[in-house]
């Protein structure tokens, strides 16, 4: 038994989002906002049974804030003569956050699922159930919220003062704000197996003859652990250090769960209870022999009389007791392999870094709720007649591991985390009970180290239209690395395993041919675009012109403004690499160009003129040399440069110019700009540049301040543009809709 699928509705951002679930672990990526920490709460709140601080128990900002506007209009019809709204379930079960989970259950496993086949033909296969959050009473409500709204109504009316305050309840976002869980609660549906694998379609509809569950549907089939992202580690220095989350405490509980020898003892206990008692007898010989005196003394007062007990001093010797303080887990700092006599120098574990103490923190608790789960050691005696089976699938969600931990201890982590929870002998490769291993992260060193099959891309959704919000959607990549892999998939499979992960949590993405361009950009942004672009998350990737088309599938999918800085790569008719120029029936040999834009006009003087309208597709702009205006000789001419590094010199001849004792390229391309014509300098510049390029990007960040370099102008057209749909995407709210915390009470924006 294992999830497939879940489908979140009306839970934050989450307006409606299918999630599939990998078999293994699942991990959810995206930028900040984009919905992650949302999905995460909304399957804590629904999911998990045994967490009753949490499970429920939604606050108001839970729901989609859109929706608020369509439940204040059920009120205030409440209110009014006329058509009455919001008076069937139906019509609050449609914006009420819900979640539809969908399990894939064996012939095999039908007995356990019995209470949720929806005909007696079903026969295995896919099963759901729908948990929404929706009104205990409509009645109820309405009566109570009329009661309250109309009795302000009366005081403002007859009381001059009460007419200039706010009142409580203007609306019922305003009421439900402070009595929510006294109105509403999670109710369970079984869902029509029929509808399940259809992408395309709105989640169901439920009937208002539909009867709810009467229970919690997933008893017994799911365990449900988490780690959550405020794991509290202290400073040892902290006056209010928290002792709750140390790993003394965890292993206390462990012992207490799983191995204390008082507890329910077997022979296997014998040996250790044993020890414990003759521990306990000569410590109490030695107390009384020491308190001896002492208690002599009393016996001269008087006491104890010939009819009162005697006094006997006897301990308690506690194996729990004994781990249940702060130096109980120790890290060992040095001991020489063959010196056992060697001093050990040790430190408490608040001592140790953050890092590697988060670790150990982790994976303990990784093994502590698989061992619960499979009730290892006393935990398995002290079954009861409720407890009595395993349930078949356990669930571990995990909110953002990389806190505390550096790059490698990420990595570490999330390559052996799966491998903890199946670390059991009735686990392992065997499928009677199922892990599945949910993850949100923001670090891209996590991303890096998962089957990009197995990631769900976050994608935000801008504001369209009047009373609506910014919400998310969710992108299943197996669609595009699971499967059978074609050359492009395999070829972005292996780019992004070699360099990086960070375009998965990047607002935009530039991508550039050479190194120069990745050195340099970066230091364009930050001086030229520190109010907009370098406030962003950009991600710069450096793919040669040959590939870069590549990326496309997958650009196209994140659907992350993309600028894409490329070279024209002009040929001659014979298909052979020539300097830029006008009129020479030249042509680009850019994949990029004709592969990305889709051009179909390839010569050289078509793609120097095209607008910048036809340099964007979707997404996406490509930027490119085109004709720069040279001021020379005090006249102004046209260069078209032939890549990056003699734009930017032809941009910059006055740096260039000024360099002393420059070396290699850097020394060539002064050269180049000393000449006597603007043409004989466009030729040594490329005559330099067809030589190899190397290491200019390094000399110039040595010899030049990255401030006093203007940006080329093909490049600045193209960062001016990213920068203004990154803008556009930054507005939380459509443009009409300026009063909409007017609208929907004092709170702002949905929260993630």
């Amino acid at each position: 038994m294992k999830i497939q699928f879940v489908e979140i509705q009306n839970f934050r951002k989450l307006k409606c989002c299918r999630i599939n679930f990998s078999e293994e672990e699942t991990l959810f990526v995206g930028a900040n906002n984009s919905g992650k920490t949302s999905a995460m709460d909304a399957l804590i709140h629904f999911l998990d049974e045994k967490d009753t601080s949490r499970r429920g128990k939604l606050k108001s900002t839970d729901f989609t804030l859109s929706n608020w506007h369509q439940i204040n209009a059920f009120a205030e019809s409440w209110s009014q003569k006329g058509q009455v709204k919001g008076v069937n379930l139906s019509e609050w079960q449609a914006i009420c956050p819900s979640v539809d989970v969908w399990l894939k259950v064996e012939p095999d496993e039908i007995h356990r699922v019995s209470h949720l086949i929806p005909t007696l033909k079903w026969r295995g296969g896919e099963l759901g159930v729908r948990l929404v959050y929706q009104p205990k009473d409509i009645e109820k409500l309405q009566a109570d919220y009329l009661a309250a709204y109309r009795a302000v109504q009366a005081l403002s009316e007859n009381v001059e003062a009460a007419a200039n305050l706010t009142l409580w309840p203007v609306s019922m976002r305003d009421f439900l704000d402070k009595h929510l869980n006294q109105y509403f609660v999670i109710n369970a549906y079984i869902l029509d197996p029929s509808e399940a694998l259809d992408a395309q379609t709105q989640p169901q509809v439920l009937g208002d003859d539909m009867e709810a569950l009467k229970s919690y549907p997933f008893s017994g089939l799911f365990k449900v652990d988490i780690i959550d992202a405020q794991r509290g580690f202290s400073d040892p220095n902290a006056e209010n250090s928290s002792k709750g989350n140390l790993l003394a405490g965890q292993i206390n509980q462990y012992y207490t769960k799983h191995l204390n020898p008082s507890d329910l003892p077997d022979r296997e206990d014998l040996d250790a209870l044993l020890a414990i008692e003759e521990a306990k007898n000569s410590f109490d010989d030695k107390l009384n022999e020491a308190f001896k005196s002492a208690l002599g003394e009393i016996r001269q007062l008087g006491y104890p009389g010939f009819n009162d007990p005697d006094i006997r001093l006897v301990s308690k010797v506690n194996p729990v007791d004994s781990l249940n303080h702060e130096a109980a887990v120790q890290f060992d700092i040095h001991r020489p392999d063959n010196d056992i006599n060697a001093v050990n120098f040790t430190l408490p574990e608040q001592y140790n870094g953050l890092g590697y103490k988060n670790l150990i923190s982790m994976v303990f608790r990784l093994i502590s709720y698989r061992d619960a789960w499979m009730r290892v050691g006393k935990a398995g005696k002290r079954r009861t007649e409720e407890d009595n089976f395993i349930e078949p699938l356990h669930i571990v969600l995990i909110e953002e591991p990389e806190a505390h931990l550096h790059a490698q201890v990420q990595q570490v982590f999330i390559r052996k985390a799966f491998e903890v929870l199946r670390e059991h002998p009735r686990l392992g490769e065997k499928v009677k009970y199922s892990t599945q291993m949910v993850v949100s992260t923001h670090s891209s060193h996590l991303a890096h180290e998962v089957d990009f099959a197995n990631l769900r891309y976050f994608k935000r959704k801008p504001a369209l239209k009047p009373n609506d919000i910014p919400t998310a959607t969710v992108v299943d990549l197996s669609d595009t690395f699971g499967g059978k892999k074609d050359q492009t998939a395999k070829f972005v499979t292996r780019y992004l395993k070699t360099t990086h992960c960070d375009l998965f949590f990047a607002n935009g993405i530039i991508l550039v041919e050479g190194a120069a361009e990745r050195m340099l950009i970066p230091h364009f942004i930050a001086t030229h675009y520190k109010q907009g672009l370098h406030t962003n998350y950009i991600s710069i990737l450096e793919v040669g012109g040959a590939h870069a088309h590549r990326l496309k599938p997958l650009i196209d999918i994140l659907d992350l403004h993309t600028l894409v800085i490329t070279d024209t790569d002009a040929v001659d008719d014979q298909g052979k690499k020539v300097r830029p120029q006008r009129g020479e029936a030249h042509k680009t040999s850019s994949d990029t160009l004709k592969k990305w834009l889709e051009l179909e006009d390839h010569s050289l003087d078509s793609v120097l003129d095209l607008d910048d309208e036809s340099k964007v597709t979707g997404n996406v702009r490509a930027a490119y040399q085109t004709g720069i205006k040279v001021e020379w000789e005090g006249a102004e001419e046209e260069a078209i440069p032939y890549t990056f590094e003699d734009a930017l010199a032809l941009t910059n001849m006055s740096v260039f110019k000024g360099l002393e004792k420059p070396t290699g390229m850097a020394a060539k391309m002064k050269a180049a700009l000393e000449q006597t014509t603007l043409e004989a300098c466009c030729v040594a510049l490329y005559e330099a540049l067809a030589q190899g390029k190397a290491k200019l990007a390094l000399d110039l960040l040595f010899d030049v301040e990255p401030e006093e370099f203007e940006v080329p102008e093909y490049i600045k057209e193209g960062l001016d543009w990213l920068e203004t749909q990154l803008k556009n995407v930054s507005n939380d709210f459509a443009d009409p809709v300026n009063d909409i915390n007017t609208t929907l009470g004092p709170h702002g924006a949905d929260n993630e």
